[in-house]
């Protein structure tokens, strides 16, 4: 027996299948919650809507393309990191069942890079929209109250240092430095004279201090300023002139870009100038400062998430790793909403920062009720308008805000740890629909018992 088989491929070859102790364990698997969770993903649908096939050409892949979605959703489900991931797969069958292989226990998987290459496949052809449709098509009969629509915004951090502006400048020079020293050395020339090796004992003593004064970090934030800036001018220099000679990797014109635009916007943020989606890492150069304004946590760093949810299931309205006003995308909200599920909103719940006075016009033409709170003299049926206004606001409240929670704590959001942004955003989208996933699993269970009494 090979190393790993599909099980679409290997279940016509088994012979006596009344006496193959296999299908006890298949039995066992779509009664545990995994295989719950199995029945209450389209996995087809979602592979085709992605354009994942099975590859006639070369080696046969490990994973059909159900499975890949599977291992992906598994990995947001069981919040193990890759190689736990494989350790697991390789011993738990129902873990097989759900990504749908057969592997050898003489041979097991040993390569849990094989995880990453999955994401990055799969990121590469990630639709948000067209996969959220073939969710909610699927998930609808077992929904209701489709009348009624909730929104709000929260940010899903990324697995990064806190930044500051010394750390930023360091790391800069950290990685630029050995670089230049690397292409005089190629193109056979005198490696030039910094003060890098006296900035570094500088900035261990500096980082190396529980209190440190205004003046001594705008002091050394000069000096890093100004050793940076001498090693991109230094780095520019060598590379136009070893432009035949010197073959680099795209990766490294990539990383010098970001840290030139570190350079400049450092410059400008030293000498009082207000910088807009300032860079705070150089490895993830696409996230930017996100002011929330909460008590414990002023700025996040991360995605920003605008949420609708239909009777508990959340889905991703809009995603931007820049700050944005979610007040002002209240009436694609409600266009989503009824995209997705063909229906028209009635009522609607939403803090006060989407009570502007655009969407207040915005529901009132539509006839949508709101939790609002209400502006001007109060009308004839005020007393009910009240109540009505109470229980949204409590149910916003209490399922939107805690959903986030829950995605958070339990669903490997607390601080994504993907590498690039394109992973990023898909390490986020299977977060959530893996805990939409895991509440269908009750309301499927609801409407089967219904439907067999």
């Amino acid at each position: 027996m090979s190393k790993i088989q599909k099980l679409s491929d290997l279940e016509p070859q088994i012979p006596f299948s009344e006496f193959d102790f296999y299908k006890r364990y298949q039995q066992s698997f779509y009664a545990s919650e995994l295989g719950k969770l199995f029945r209450a993903i389209p996995f087809s649908s979602l592979a085709d809507s992605l354009g994942l096939k099975d590859s006639r050409k070369g080696r046969n892949s490990y994973f059909s393309a159900e499975g890949k979605l599977a291992l992906m959703f598994l990995k947001s489900y069981s919040g193990l990191s890759d190689s736990a991931l494989i350790e697991n797969l390789n011993g738990n069958i129902h873990y097989q069942y759900f990504c749908g292989v057969r592997i050898n226990p003489q041979s097991p998987l040993t390569n849990f890079k094989i995880v990453s290459a999955i994401r990055c496949e799969i990121a590469s052809a990630l639709d948000i929209d067209g996969l959220q449709e073939v969710l909610a098509s699927y998930w609808k009969p077992y929904m209701k109250n489709l009348h009624i629509h909730m929104t709000d915004a929260t940010c899903y951090e990324s697995y990064i240092r806190y930044p500051t502006d010394i750390k930023l400048l360091w790391e800069s020079i950290a990685w630029l430095y050995p670089n230049m020293c690397f292409l005089y050395k190629s193109m056979g020339l005198r490696k030039p004279r910094t003060k890098y090796d006296k900035q570094e004992k500088r900035y261990q003593i500096y980082s190396k201090k529980r209190r440190r004064g205004i003046v001594e970090t705008r002091v050394l934030r000069r000096s890093l300023l100004h050793l940076l800036n001498k090693l991109v001018v230094l780095t520019k220099d060598v590379i136009k002139q070893g432009s035949k000679q010197l073959k680099l990797n795209p990766s490294f014109y990539k990383r010098y870009s970001v840290i030139c635009r570190v350079l400049t916007e450092q410059q400008e943020i030293f000498e009082g100038k207000k910088v807009t989606d300032r860079i705070v890492s150089i490895d993830k150069s696409y996230i930017h400062p996100i002011v929330r304004g909460k008590e414990t946590k002023r700025v996040e760093f991360g995605a920003k998430v605008n949420t609708i949810q239909i009777d508990g299931i959340n889905f991703i309205e809009h995603l931007s790793f820049s700050a944005f006003h979610e007040g002002n995308r209240l009436p694609q909200c409600i266009t989503k909403h009824q995209k997705l599920f063909r229906k028209k909103v009635s009522l609607l719940a939403a803090d006060a920062l989407y009570a502007t006075n655009a969407n207040r016009k915005f529901c009132s033409e539509r006839k949508i009720i709101t939790s609002f709170v209400r502006k001007g003299r109060p009308g004839k049926e005020e007393a009910h308008r009240k109540i009505m206004r109470s229980v949204l606001s409590k149910e916003r409240s209490t399922r939107l805000e805690g959903s986030f929670g829950t995605e958070k704590q339990h669903y490997g959001l607390q601080k994504v740890k993907a590498r690039t942004e394109a992973t990023e955003i898909l390490w986020i989208f299977f977060g959530i629909h893996t805990a939409n996933a895991v509440r269908m699993i009750e309301k499927m269970r609801k409407v089967e018992i219904r439907n067999t009494a």
